[in-house]
């Protein structure tokens, strides 16, 4: 313990990336080299070789392309799975609801309400966040 051990870190980095699909030229690459994809893969296995086993992740997929998006939601899904808690703070609704089995709702910072996975809709989602504001469409108020 306390020891670096530079050939077995380099050995467990690898077996990593490679049980979560990155993409790297080598064990050299830099991660700022990478792909948004899978630098976000990087940081997923830098928490996996530490053992953790809650993860919270704050808009997973932001900038990443839709096949890369998928592999990640892909992960989530294998690690929640596997016992991993996982808490997704996502502007994406689709994403939160692929991904979570329970939703929380913020509104003016405060939680508006809880739904569960048979209660998911966009439009119920929306009517949560957007509770005590006002609606246009019902007001009278025009455009």
């Amino acid at each position: 313990a306390g020891i670096l051990r530079p050939a077995a870190e380099r050995a467990a980095c690898m077996e990593q990336a490679g049980r979560l699909s990155t993409r790297l030229s080598g064990p050299g690459q830099k991660v700022v080299e990478l792909s948004g994809g899978n630098q976000q893969k990087v940081v997923l296995a830098k928490w996996l070789l530490a053992g953790t086993r809650v993860l919270m992740l704050d808009e997973p997929t932001r900038g990443i392309d839709v096949g890369a998006k998928a592999e990640i939601h892909d992960l989530l899904d294998r690690l929640a799975a596997s016992g991993h808690a996982l808490l997704v703070v996502s502007s994406e609704l689709p994403e939160l609801m692929r991904l979570c089995d329970r939703i929380e709702v913020m509104s003016r910072g405060r939680i508006a309400g809880s739904l569960e996975r048979a209660e998911f809709s966009e439009e119920r989602i929306l009517e949560l966040a957007y509770r005590g504001f006002v609606d246009p469409r019902t007001s009278g108020a025009g455009p």
